[in-house]
């Protein structure tokens, strides 16, 4: 199968290690394309949560991909969210075409982009981490029940709903919140000449036009890959916000499930360093 080929490609909250990650539809995704590039921003894996009981196959063969993009030296640009902040550290580290940093100031097409996670601008991790961490907790918990709940809906037939939309969706505060975190970061874009900027944490995928008061700004946010299983390319000039949901090429693609099922960790990991020895 001929891959689609992308200039740039952005993803985030992809939350490797949870239980709502949906690791292999990601994969499909990503072995249905050939990015020239890739920004990870943020929460790619969910330190916070991480846990040895629970690290599936389907999310190590989604490390191992990206690995093996930078074996090919295709240039991937890490930056840590609030859920791999143990990573900002490392702020500067380069590994092959892997490079970290906190936040990615680039030109396309003549015009400046701005990109980082986002949770600089949360009032909640900025002052209460725990409480953030406890809501993580709370998340991934309703999407358990979530799951269980479209499994009983598709057995009698019915379509799928999101607990965790309805929920924000419902409520005036979380409506607000989003509101505020988008003419916040687009006023901070603008007074600083950027005509993109593009966020992740969210979980709201979305592109559109802001007015402020230094001029419009592009708003850009590539979603999750909990809920929305979304993310943001850009191709020939133009960004688009990809959506998996509307793929039947990506839903089409075979993955091994047998090899998802049975091959060992060890032996992905001893993989994956024999392609990190590649990419040094």
């Amino acid at each position: 199968m001929a891959k689609r080929e992308i200039d740039l490609l952005v993803l985030s909250d992809i939350h490797l290690g949870t239980y709502g990650c949906h690791a292999k539809e990601l994969l499909q995704y990503l072995k249905s394309i050939k990015p020239k590039a890739v920004i990870l921003n943020g929460d790619i894996i969910d330190i916070w949560q991480f846990s040895k009981r629970y690290w599936p196959t389907s999310h190590m063969m989604v490390v191992k991909h990206f690995v093996g993009l930078i074996a090919k030296g295709v240039p991937i640009y890490y930056i840590p969210g609030n859920h791999d902040e143990m990573l900002r550290r490392f702020k500067g580290f380069q590994l092959g075409s892997l490079r970290i940093c906190n936040k990615l100031s680039i030109k396309l097409n003549g015009q400046k982009v701005w990109i980082f996670h986002g949770d600089a601008f949360d009032v909640v991790m900025q002052h209460s981490k725990w409480l953030a961490r406890l809501g993580a907790v709370g998340y991934d918990t309703l999407i358990l029940i979530n799951r269980f709940v479209n499994f009983l809906a598709q057995k009698m037939g019915r379509g799928k709903i999101s607990l965790s939309k309805r929920i924000k969706n419902g409520v005036k505060s979380a409506v607000a919140f989003i509101n505020k975190f988008e003419s916040t970061v687009c006023e901070i874009a603008a007074s600083n000449d950027y005509k993109y900027v593009i966020c992740g944490h969210i979980h709201e995928p979305v592109m559109k036009t802001m007015v402020t008061e230094h001029g419009p700004v592009s708003y850009l946010n590539s979603g999750d890959w909990i809920e929305n299983l979304t993310a943001l390319e850009y191709n020939n000039r133009e960004w688009k916000l990809y959506r998996y949901n509307e793929d039947p090429v990506a839903q089409a693609v075979a993955l091994n499930e047998k090899q998802i099922r049975k091959e060992s960790h060890k032996e992905l990991f001893n993989s994956l360093m024999a392609e990190m020895k590649l990419a040094k």
